[in-house]
């Protein structure tokens, strides 16, 4: 004893154990002083930025604005840049890059962090307003891989769109502030469900009954048919300037109305909608927004359509990233592909956390856990590593060298057991273009739900992380 205190000498087995036995620790116990107040002040503005931000045009649009008030600027193919330059190309309003020019050449490549911001919702059919019984709903087509019931009886939001035939575009955000109406996807009441309890939780609640309901009040006291959907129509255009044509060029998404809150009694996680992957996507803007003199050029991305498989040409199956590298290239008169080659890229993805209550579809060894740091993932895929990009072993130790170095508090990770399932990120596509890439993440519970679920703790060190990347 020394005092009250008993002094325990390790055992030499367990002097052993710690110099070779791999074990990730909690957050909190490799948090350096004040950084445990630094993590819950950084998910303070994180937070501000899931309320602000529900849609990928949402993301878009704020990030530009971030970035031009942070000195980046639009990128001019044509242009002359010197290292610390900052530019931006913003990719039909749904996708944006941000570049920091390195003091090395681009011949020694590119760092790049690549993460999206499209989140699973109910997005509008395109001609979606109907009347039933005298009640207004909209036709809706689910958008990624949801469990359908869970969009039921829970408050949404309308998000969006409307380009109206005269031409002109208008934006809609309707359910979010105070007084806002807000719309919802009813359910089958327990004592007439005996039916519906016999299907599968898959078929519960089918697609096509995915219908929000809008509204229940004829226009006028005229006798005759759609007069709900008729009154429905009028205060649109009121609103938006806008007739039912007009639904067919629009792209309008139904998201969840939730705030993003604390959750817990110590205040350590964050309940959202969003947070795949916009709880990646926020620590890259920031640590693109903090490497201000990196050594090799940075390239930020964040991107859409990843839910559906990153198609389309605001998806990482299009060129766009593989241009805008060949295009900064070229202003040094280098070869895009050759620059690719040399490149390194963290694909900014979530894995899924363990979860106490569901074990069976985890590998212990081989899960990701809240709290113990950002989430290292060799490969995803499914079943015989399906569909996935497997990172070389030689970069993988590159990177935990760096995130040692760096003091990020880091863990490995795979999503879920074998034979259970798995699932996909940018990774593959970005490693089709001969770049260095590795999925890294953050851990979520509840991952597809409407309000999922993170650590504090993990979305700093995904900063901590991204920025170090970035930076050296």
């Amino acid at each position: 004893k020394k005092g009250s205190t008993i002094m325990c000498e390790k055992t030499p087995a367990d002097a052993l154990k710690d110099e070779l036995f791999y074990s990730p620790e909690h957050a909190a116990f490799t948090c350096e002083d004040g950084e445990i107040e630094t993590a819950d002040s950084f998910c303070g503005d994180y937070i501000d930025f899931l309320n602000r931000c529900k849609t990928e045009r949402e993301v878009a649009a704020y990030v530009k604005t971030l970035a031009e008030e942070n000195g980046f600027i639009p990128f001019d193919p044509d242009g002359s840049y010197e290292p610390g330059d900052k530019v931006y190309y913003d990719n039909k309003g749904k996708a944006l890059i941000l570049c920091v020019f390195g003091k090395q050449s681009l011949k020694s490549g590119a760092k790049i962090v690549a993460s999206h911001i499209d989140s699973p919702r109910l997005d509008l059919k395109p001609n979606p307003l109907y009347e039933d019984t005298d009640l207004a709903l909209f036709k809706t087509h689910y958008y990624g891989g949801i469990k359908k019931y869970q969009w039921t009886a829970i408050p949404l939001s309308l998000h969006g769109v409307i380009c109206r035939k005269d031409g002109t575009k208008v934006t809609v955000r309707l359910g979010e502030d105070e007084g806002d109406p807000q719309f919802v996807v009813t359910d089958l009441l327990p004592h007439l469900d005996r039916q519906q309890a016999k299907r599968s939780a898959e078929d519960v609640v089918k697609g096509e009954d995915l219908n929000i309901l809008i509204g229940s009040r004829p226009f006028g006291k005229d006798k005759g048919s759609e007069l709900v959907k008729l009154n429905i129509m009028k205060l649109l255009n009121e609103k938006y300037g806008i007739v039912e044509s007009d639904f067919l060029s629009a792209e309008l998404e139904m998201v969840p109305a939730f705030k993003a809150v604390d959750i817990g009694f110590d205040r350590s996680l964050i309940g959202a909608y969003g947070h795949d992957d916009r709880v990646c996507a926020y620590p890259s803007i920031r640590a693109a927004f903090a490497a201000v003199a990196p050594e090799r050029t940075t390239v930020t991305v964040i991107t859409d359509k990843e839910e559906i498989g990153s198609e389309g040409n605001t998806g990482l199956c299009s060129a766009y990233l593989e241009d805008f590298i060949a295009d900064i290239a070229r202003t040094q008169g280098l070869c895009g592909r050759d620059v690719l080659r040399a490149s390194e890229c963290l694909s900014a993805d979530v894995n899924a956390g363990f979860d106490p209550t569901y074990p069976s579809v985890h590998d212990k060894l081989n899960a990701a856990y809240l709290n113990k740091g950002i989430v290292v993932t060799k490969y995803t895929g499914a079943r015989g590593k399906s569909s996935t990009n497997d990172a070389n072993a030689e970069f993988v130790a590159k990177i935990r060298t760096l995130f040692d170095g760096e003091k990020v508090t880091w863990q490995t990770g795979e999503l879920g057991k074998v034979d259970e399932g798995g699932g996909g990120t940018v990774a593959k596509y970005i490693a089709n273009l001969g770049v260095e890439v590795v999925d890294v993440g953050v851990p979520v519970l509840s991952m597809h739900a409407p309000f999922e679920v993170v650590a504090k703790l993990d979305v700093y060190m995904a900063f901590k992380g991204f920025k170090a990347f970035l930076e050296k």
